[in-house]
């Protein structure tokens, strides 16, 4: 069994990175989950401001992978997809992560284009800048092209 992870002084933060043609995803906290969860809040953030988005519905996203890499994957592309299917852009997150699976949440909203202001439309996380690292001072960093 898995231990839980330990908190850390960390801030959590979500942020955008160039990349060529593309944009990156990278989320920050002080355990891998809350890293997860901000990398979906930068994938957010690329299409919309997450401060306009009002959560009023939730969906549920399970996902399984070899390792914290693909995983992140797996989850980034659950969300792109749940955007794409029902058009929301999501403004929280909440994952618990133990044995390689995933389980999350994501509560937002349907796009309305005039208040939104979309962006861009991500097409779906990529293995290009794939990583899911923990620092020495115990902040975890999610990213992903």
């Amino acid at each position: 069994m898995q231990q839980p992870e330990k908190s850390t002084g960390v801030v959590p933060q979500a942020e955008l990175f160039a990349h060529g043609a593309d944009v990156g995803v990278r989320g920050i906290g002080p355990s891998r989950a809350a890293a997860f969860e901000q990398a979906a809040l930068a994938l957010t953030m690329a299409v919309t401001d997450p401060a306009a988005v009002v959560p009023k519905e939730t969906i549920e996203v399970v996902c399984e992978a070899p390792d914290d890499r693909f995983l992140l994957m797996d989850w980034l592309n659950a969300l792109i997809y749940e955007m794409a299917v029902q058009h929301l852009v999501f403004a929280r997150f909440e994952v618990s992560i133990a044995d390689g699976c995933l389980h999350g949440r994501a509560w937002g909203e349907p796009v309305d284009p005039a208040r939104h202001k979309p962006a861009t439309e991500p097409k779906g996380a990529t293995l290009t800048a794939l990583s899911v690292t923990s620092r020495a001072d115990g902040a975890w960093i999610a990213q992903c092209i």
